[in-house]
């Protein structure tokens, strides 16, 4: 999914948070955005993901308007996930469930990715009790399960242990190139951008 940003303008009461005049997120790659805290990366993100709406200017995917289609092929994945008080299979099933896809075929696919991103032995524990590096973990799982065509990550691996670092990391470059799906991750560790992102913005 391609994005075009234009004449993006964000305020915050008199303060303006964000000024871009063009911007193109180019499908099938990863674009990676840094720049020091409170520069607006996290307003820019939630923007693009239709969380924030109250801005001036243009954005469209794939040349279209944000509607239910699109925001049903895109996903986030926040600093600070939330996770469901149900198992960690629960978690990861809900966007198959809602998306009405069938029985075999969701779990086949949960299995599948609770493999590739070694949890298999959480699957049955309560999601909410997880650690960090786990919890960080199952949000990514449950956000490439359903192969989104659009995967936006929010310092999706600050304050979490250097293996599970690795694990996430893997995960986002295998999605990449397996399924073209674009991804935008926002991050102030510009070595992570230069490890995954084909292309990085400044702010």
């Amino acid at each position: 999914m391609e994005i075009r940003i234009e004449n993006l303008e964000k305020y915050y009461g008199e303060r303006k948070i964000l000024d871009i005049k063009e911007l193109t997120i180019e499908k099938g790659k990863i674009t990676g955005i840094t720049g020091p805290n409170g520069c607006g990366k996290t307003t820019l993100l939630n923007i693009i993901a239709g969380l924030d709406k109250e801005y001036i200017g243009k954005i469209t995917y794939d040349g279209a308007k944000l509607d239910r289609n699109i925001i049903n092929n895109m996903t986030t994945v926040f600093q600070k996930p939330y996770l469901f008080k149900r198992t960690v299979y629960e978690n990861i099933e809900y966007p198959l469930k809602i998306r009405g896809i069938n029985k075999s075929e969701m779990n086949t696919l949960i299995l599948n990715t609770i493999k590739s991103l070694e949890v298999e032995n959480l699957k049955d524990k309560k999601a909410h009790l997880l650690s960090g590096g786990e919890s960080q973990k199952i949000a990514l799982a449950r956000a490439l399960v359903f192969r989104p065509q659009l995967l936006l990550l929010d310092e999706p691996t600050s304050n979490i242990d250097p293996e599970s670092i690795e694990v996430l990391e893997r995960e986002i470059l295998r999605f990449n190139e397996e399924t073209g799906g674009t991804v935008v991750i926002v991050t102030h560790n510009l070595e992570q951008s230069k490890r995954l992102a084909h292309r990085i913005i400044e702010m």
